[in-house]
């Protein structure tokens, strides 16, 4: 079981504004989730992946990003990347503070992207990471990549992809991963977009959840 809280507090002069998954049964580590740039921290993205981390006992904060708490509708501009990246640092301070056990981040899309590039900068800020169909490049631009950041990106990460999603196919992610000094594995969710297809079948969730686990080398366990 699962309490579900509205969240906000302020570290310095970023509010850190979301829902938080307090699990039971906690085993004290805590993970923030952050949303794509067309979305917010209520996606079905986010939730189903918040639950699955909240029935293995682990605290699961689904946050809005800085740009999403300015204003309600629209993608972020560039110029917000930085102080987004920052949003999601402030919350795994805040986090930390009511967990005493490991940190793990994830996002989907841009909040993936986000998390990716600031532990590429800052890898002590969390144990590991979770990349919900990862942004490798614009529709139809498969030779502009993002990927300059991934080869410093030392953290054990699970990249969780579609089959359909045109943000990047399952090979280019796989070549993404070689090029990685950390620890990569790759869950893929067949037939499915951008999304995930998380509005039709959320099962990827516990699935990326586990294999982030394992690839950590243990718990969180199940919780009953």
């Amino acid at each position: 079981m699962t309490d579900l809280e509205s969240f906000e507090e302020r570290d310095g002069d970023i509010a850190v504004h979301g829902v938080l998954h307090t699990p039971r049964l906690p085993t004290g580590e805590g993970v923030v989730l952050a949303h794509g740039a067309g979305a917010n921290c209520d996606s079905p993205v986010l939730r189903a992946v918040a639950a699955a981390f909240a029935a293995r006992g682990v605290a699961a904060l689904r946050i809005d990003l800085p740009f999403r708490q300015a204003r309600p509708k629209g993608p972020p501009s560039p110029s917000w990347a930085a102080r987004d990246r920052e949003g999601i640092s402030r919350a795994l301070a805040v986090l930390a503070r009511r967990c005493r056990g490991r940190m793990i981040v994830g996002g989907h899309s841009y909040g993936g992207r986000q998390a990716s590039m600031l532990l590429a900068e800052a890898p002590q800020l969390a144990a590991g990471l979770l990349l919900l169909a990862y942004p490798l490049h614009a529709p139809g631009r498969p030779e502009r990549r993002r990927t300059e950041h991934l080869i410093t990106l030392r953290t054990p990460t699970v990249f969780v992809h579609g089959t359909r999603d045109p943000f990047g196919l399952v090979r280019d992610i796989d070549e993404a991963r070689s090029i990685m000094p950390g620890p990569t594995r790759l869950v893929t969710v067949a037939n499915a977009g951008h999304d995930l297809g998380a509005r039709a079948d959320s099962s990827f969730a516990a699935t990326a959840v586990a294999e982030l686990f394992a690839l950590l080398g243990g718990p969180a366990l199940s919780v009953p």
